[in-house]
């Protein structure tokens, strides 16, 4: 018995090892932690189980039957994130160079499948040189048994990847279905062709950190919802993550401890909007005060900045935020704000997570480029996405709310459950300047008149009122309570069921 126990812990002790002691040195080397190290930060300690450490690879082509080392290049299991279940694979880039084999492949499906049936969300740590190229066509139906596993899971549970090295050509494909992805800078970079083969399609002369670096993917693609400086801080905001998530979508987000009075007066925000019209002012301010502790998690902080999307809590509990940023084009809707906010609206109803929009818009973004490039369908995805949406949702309308852009900000004409407006609000077709020149068209010529005219639609039409009478606000508020008016909102709208007629699944416009 003896003996058996002692090859068990030399088994695993050599498992451990990965790819031996020369290869971790030198993943330490480029500033990067290996799969079991970025693990144990990632859970609690001692929490996690490990599955399949002994599995090897089955190739016997060009020689492979002579390294097959223990787990073949992924560390897979289950364990805790602040007491909660969460199931994690972590690719292993001292092991072949963490490249996807067939039974590297069927480890990765067999904890999905495992959270699926249990309910818990899955976390995927990928540092990996892509298919391993002695298996060939065997390693792509790997790859494609993970992306079928990816489209089952998608809206069940909550699924996160993590980006830590290398990560290319059929592979990205995997995190690219995910909810969130996260990468490091100057460590990790996607994409679905790497430089040389560009340069040699193309002509084009890119390195991999401008093709598919952090930079890259959280500011221009917005593949990535946020990048970090080094494995660590990426792993504990991947721990900050989870903690305002549901285990599945049968289950409510957690209920967390707060310090913070939800009746809580904020008196400096009666003066955030500014007397001139035109003038920005910080939206984070307004949701930072409204927040329990002033704490808010924004998620593709780095891309379309007009748009602002994140998760607090109120009372505890987990609301998804849409903002305007006045900051940033004026808050205006373009192409990239529609796709950034639609995508994380559909996150927050799969999810349960009620929804607390607010609204400072002065429309859509005029021009060709934007007509070119689809601001049409781009702009429907988010008019979808919060007409379908079936959870609790609060909006406040802090300033403009002009034209369509009024209606896809999650009005009453969309089911919006509960809208306010502060007093400084303006709910109208379009501003005055702009309904005043198409009014009295035949007055153009006369500065005076059309002066006189736009004081009168500004009088009639520059405030809240107008839509409070017809219903579509259902209150106008003082800013100062407005923690306490959404705080209530949300109270009551917790026992909230929308069903919907039955589909198969809608068909947004993408």
């Amino acid at each position: 018995m003896k003996d058996i126990l002692t090859e068990l812990e030399n088994r695993r002790e050599t498992a451990r090892l990965g790819g031996g002691q020369k290869r971790i040195d030198a993943q330490h080397g480029r500033g990067k932690l290996t799969a079991r190290e970025r693990i144990d930060l990632l859970l609690d300690e001692d929490s996690f189980e490990e599955f399949d450490m002994f599995v090897t690879h089955r190739c016997t082509d060009f020689g492979m039957e002579k390294q097959k080392p223990a787990g073949d290049g992924v560390v897979t299991g289950w364990g805790t994130i602040n007491g909660r279940q969460v199931y994690v694979f972590s690719q292993d880039f001292t092991v072949l160079g963490g490249s996807v084999s067939a039974t590297h492949a069927m480890k990765i499906c067999k904890i999905m499948d495992m959270a699926m049936q249990n309910g818990a969300p899955v976390i995927g740590i990928n540092d990996s040189g892509g298919a391993r190229i002695q298996e060939g066509v065997d390693s792509l139906a790997g790859y494609g048994e993970v992306f079928q596993r990816n489209i089952e899971a998608s809206g069940v549970v909550p699924q996160i990847s993590v980006i830590m090295g290398p990560c290319a050509g059929g592979a990205v494909y995997s995190p690219a279905m995910t909810d969130f992805i996260f990468m490091v800078k100057d460590s990790s970079y996607m994409f679905v062709t790497g430089p040389d083969v560009v340069k040699t399609v193309t002509n084009e002369v890119v390195t991999a950190e401008e093709l598919g670096g952090a930079s890259t993917h959280t500011r221009k693609s917005s593949v990535a919802d946020a990048a970090f400086e080094n494995d660590v801080e990426a792993l504990a905001e991947v721990r900050r993550l989870v903690d305002f998530l549901p285990l599945n979508n049968q289950s409510k987000p957690p209920v967390r401890p707060f310090f913070d009075d939800p009746a809580r007066i904020e008196a400096s925000l009666d003066t955030l909007i500014p007397e001139n019209p035109n003038q920005p002012y910080d939206m984070k301010e307004l949701i930072l005060k409204l927040a329990d502790e002033a704490d808010f998690y924004e998620i593709q902080e780095e891309f379309a900045k007009n748009i602002i999307t994140g998760f607090i809590r109120l009372e505890g509990q987990t609301v998804g935020v849409v903002a305007n940023q006045p900051m940033v084009l004026a808050g205006v809707l373009d192409i990239d704000s529609a796709r950034k906010a639609a995508r994380f609206v559909r996150f927050c109803d799969c999810f349960e997570i009620p929804l607390l929009t607010l609204v400072d818009v002065p429309g859509f973004l005029p021009g060709t480029t934007q007509e070119y490039n689809g601001v049409i369908k781009h702009g429907a995805k988010l008019l979808f996405a919060y007409g379908e949406a079936t959870v609790p949702k609060v909006t406040v309308i802090t300033r403009k709310a002009y034209g369509g852009a009024y209606v896809v900000m999650s009005s009453k004409h969309l089911r919006g459950d509960i809208n306010y407006a502060w007093p400084t609000s303006e709910v109208a077709v379009m501003g005055a300047k702009g309904a005043t020149e198409i009014i009295h068209r035949a007055d153009l010529g006369d500065p005076e008149k059309i002066a006189a005219h736009a004081a009168e639609y500004e009088a009639r039409f520059a405030n809240p009122f107008v839509a409070a009478e017809r219903g579509f606000i259902d209150e106008v508020i003082q800013p100062r309570s407005t923690r306490k008016r959404v705080a209530r909102a949300f109270a009551s709208l917790r026992g909230k069921k929308k069903p919907m007629p039955w589909k198969k699944h809608d068909n947004i416009p993408l």
